[in-house]
Order: C-alpha cells, then sequence, then structure tokens
C-alpha cells in the first residue's frame, strides 16, 4: 500500500503562488505516474497535471497550462506542484493520486484545501 499525504495549502490572494507537496510511504512512488486532481463542493474531481514515472513528460489541464508546474524527486518520495497565478477559481481540495501501469488511480491522498482570494 501506498500512503499518500499532501501539504502545502492555504489562502492566498489572486496574483498569489503557493507551492503544493505531495509524499509518499509504503510504497515508492519510482514506478508511477504522479498526479495532482482538486474538487469543489457539488462537482466532480477535476484533473490538473500529471507527471509521467519517467519523470520526462507532463500534462496540464488546459486551466492551468502555463501557470502550473508539476515535479517530482523519487528520491523523497514526493511530488511536488508550483502554482503561480492563482485565481479565485483555483479555490478547491486538491488530491494527490498515483496512476500504476493497470491505468487505474490506484492510491489517493486525503487532499488539502487552496483558498484564493479575491
Amino acid at each position: 500500500q501506498m500512503q499518500l499525504v499532501e501539504s502545502g495549502g492555504g489562502l492566498v490572494q489572486a496574483g498569489g503562488s503557493l507551492r503544493l507537496s505531495c509524499t509518499a510511504s509504503g510504497r515508492s512512488v519510482r514506478r508511477y505516474n504522479m498526479n495532482w486532481f482538486r474538487q469543489t463542493p457539488g462537482k466532480e474531481r477535476e484533473f490538473v497535471a500529471e507527471i509521467a514515472y519517467t519523470g520526462t513528460y507532463t500534462t496540464y489541464a488546459d486551466s492551468v497550462k502555463g501557470r502550473f508546474t508539476i515535479s517530482r524527486d523519487d528520491d523523497k518520495n514526493m511530488v511536488d506542484l508550483q502554482m503561480n497565478n492563482l485565481q479565485p477559481e483555483d479555490t478547491a481540495v486538491y488530491y494527490c493520486a498515483a496512476r500504476g501501469f493497470s491505468n487505474e488511480y490506484e492510491f489517493w491522498g486525503r487532499g488539502t484545501q487552496v483558498t484564493v482570494s479575491s
């Protein structure tokens, strides 16, 4: 089993930045494509970004492209999400997820709240 714990959330003004971290334990993230999702009340969980297990391929939701950057440090068993130029519509609970070769999202964290004030 892999446990994922997100951190780094908080309250920030529009235009500000936050860096979220996802720390894994119990299993190495090396063979997993690592993802960030977000969810607001009453809405479905939304894909934000993914970094391949090789670390050489990333993909982003159109809504965050150019503002967010996902990165990974397999030695530290961590995945980060640098979020710049945050906007009120980025307010959500952000979740870390590990996607294995089965193409299933096998492990999820419990989330960290990000609130952007206008």
